[in-house]
């Protein structure tokens, strides 16, 4: 029987990603929804099993329209608080009168139900939309939990990675494990879960799981080249030097932001309790970081999160 699956933010990199791997299956159909459908490679948008909907994040009949007849509606929104949660807000709503039985949510992040308010700026909003979805009657919210995007964790945006001094710099002590997961792992198992129709509530799914001295011996091993680690300073450091950066200016987010990603990451209280994905579906092969670099040329890693759906 066909399952139509519904993607809102379909030309975004990760929905790309999950795009290709909903195509191959030949029972699979898409709707799409996006602010400028052109965005799309000229094969989607002339794929004969996908229908994109323009509109915006608040054009409640439009969002109807598009989420009509879906089996699941998947958000791979990615932007400001606004569109995090008003936007996905108004798409709960149009999945709720429409009667789509479940709506993954735009989380594909860490274990965002340890955090408390406040203490990760940028994973508020996915706290406040777990809670609208428990008000619904006839939306079932689903939720995929990953770590970090292994792409992101090489880009300047984590400033770990210094590709020019071949660098892995980190605070702590170096042993404190990563749990992070490739785009199109990530995408695959998301494909995944939209098509189970079972699948509602919370489900994780890793990759791999290292320290970053273990990821600068894998890194060795694979190019046969050593890089530099360098110790920042202790994790309660980390801690203080990005409060206090948020608090002398607001709005340098991006200044800060990182560091906090850095500290959450690594201090333990995000971690996944367990990795259930990886079992319900042991199809999926979890990609390592040695997987990872072992098809990424060592130029390639800063510059590769960007890359990712660009040949969908």
């Amino acid at each position: 029987m066909a399952i139509t699956v519904g993607i809102a933010g379909i030309t975004g990199k990760f929905a790309r990603r999950v795009v290709h791997h909903l195509l191959q299956k030949p029972d699979v159909n898409i709707r799409g929804y996006a602010r400028d459908p052109s965005k799309l490679s000229a094969a989607l948008r002339n794929s004969s099993r996908i229908q994109v909907t323009p509109g915006e994040a608040d054009d409640a009949p439009a969002l109807r329209s598009f989420v009509q007849g879906s089996d699941v509606v998947l958000c791979a929104y990615l932007g400001n608080d606004k569109l995090m949660i008003d936007g996905q807000k108004a798409l709960i709503d149009a999945c709720e009168t429409e009667n789509v039985p479940r709506y993954i949510a735009s989380d594909y992040s860490l274990d965002y139900r340890k955090l408390e308010l406040g203490q990760l700026p940028s994973k508020d909003p996915m706290k406040k939309i777990e809670t609208y979805l428990q008000e619904k009657k006839n939306v079932q919210g689903v939720h995929v939990l990953i770590g970090i995007f292994m792409d992101t964790f090489w880009s300047q945006f984590f400033q770990v990675w210094n590709d020019k001094e071949v660098k892995l710099s980190y605070w702590g002590t170096g042993d404190e494990k990563w749990e992070s997961t490739s785009y199109d792992n990530a995408a695959q198992f998301v494909a995944q879960i939209a098509l189970d129709k079972s699948a509602v509530g919370f489900h994780n799914f890793i990759g791999d799981k290292k320290t970053t001295k273990e990821i600068a011996a894998i890194f060795e091993s694979v190019y046969g080249k050593k890089p530099q680690l360098q110790s920042l300073g202790t994790l309660d450091e980390l801690k203080s030097k990005m409060y206090q950066m948020a608090k002398e200016d607001p709005s340098a987010f991006m200044n800060y932001i990182p560091l906090f990603y850095q500290y959450y990451c690594t201090n333990g209280q995000t971690y996944l309790e367990d990795s259930n994905g990886n079992t319900r579906y042991p199809d999926i092969k979890a990609v390592t970081f040695e997987d990872y670099l072992r098809t990424h040329k060592m130029e390639e890693l800063s510059t590769a999160a960007w890359a990712v759906g660009s040949d969908v």
